[in-house]
This record gives structure tokens, sequence and C-alpha cells, in this order.
């Protein structure tokens, strides 16, 4: 049984097609922690070359910047990376500027209470 577009089964979205053209791409990452009831604890933003992507181990990122050599790894979800506009991208956090990146990318992380 074919099952609607819509339906949403749970799974994280992967499209390989997407994934692979990620691969060797500069982007920006923005993480936004909450707790569990939805408040807002911090963000932060960095960027990084997508370095590997794995629809099961996730996406590997080296960072740079500030935070050149370390890496940092995405869940495997596709559906979070959006063709980023050209210019230059001010991080908030950080000053840093970052000229025409090839993505930008949000996430949400909810943290546990001590």
């Amino acid at each position: 049984m074919k099952l609607p577009a819509s339906f949403d089964d749970g799974r994280v979205r992967y499209d390989p097609e997407l994934a692979n053209r990620l691969v060797g791409k500069v982007i920006l990452i923005g993480v936004t922690y909450e707790d569990f009831r939805g408040n807002v604890k911090g963000q932060e933003q960095f960027f990084g070359t997508v370095k590997t992507v794995d629809p099961k181990f996730g996406i590997t990122v080296a960072l740079g910047g500030e935070r050149a050599g370390r890496m940092y790894r995405l869940p495997p979800s596709t559906e979070s990376f959006t063709p980023a506009a050209k210019g230059e991208y001010r991080l908030r956090n950080t000053g840093e500027v970052v000229i025409d990146p090839d993505f930008t990318t949000e996430w949400r992380k909810v943290q546990r209470d001590a």
C-alpha cells in the first residue's frame, strides 16, 4: 500500500541526492538550546565544511573560524538544509563573518533538567 506524501511516520527525512551535494560545502549552523518546556536556554552559531554524510551516523562537519580543528556531527536529516543567499553572514556570538556559504541549517536541542 502506497502512503500519501503527507504521511509522517516519524523517521528522519534523508534525501541521498542532497546529502551527496552537501559534501565539501560550507554551511552555517544555528543551534537553539531549550529545556523540555520549550524555554530557550541559549543559542549559538558556527560554520564549517561538510566532510561526510551517512544516513545512519549523521552529517560530519569540520568546523572553521574560532572552532577550527574540531568536528561536529549533525543528525542524518537533510530537510533542514536551505541554500544560502550570496552575501556576508556575521555570527552573533563571535562576530565572525562568513562570505557566500553554500547552505544554512537550524537545529533545536532539548536539554534535560538536572
